[in-house]
């Protein structure tokens, strides 16, 4: 009687953990997609310089990638240590490349 009990606390723990998990990845979804909007509406509008749009573009695209890596790529879940160092690894080594070819080009 008591196994089924624990059975029945387990699965109702891994179907809240489960609901939890699905809420966060709709909400990280849905603030993508408006981050999209917003970088949509930035360039049809015209209403900005370009010297603003283009920096609130990059700024919106590197959350959404920080979206994509924490929430939807399970960067957050244990067990991924080695993927999380190897791809944010990549993002350093790619920002120290783009660092040092616009020194290059502006110097």
């Amino acid at each position: 009687m008591t196994n089924n009990t624990n059975t029945n606390h387990v699965d109702s723990f891994e179907k809240r953990k489960k609901k939890e998990e699905m809420k966060k990845q709709l909400i990280s979804f849905a603030l993508m997609i408006g981050f999209t909007i917003i970088a949509f509406i930035a360039v049809a509008a015209d209403v900005m310089e370009p010297m603003f749009v283009v920096p609130l573009i990059l700024i919106l695209a590197v959350v959404q990638v920080a979206f994509q890596f924490y929430y939807f790529m399970h960067m957050k879940d244990k067990d991924h240590e080695m993927p999380a160092t190897l791809m944010y690894g990549g993002v350093w080594a790619a920002a120290l490349t783009l660092a040092g070819l616009i020194l290059i080009v502006w110097w």
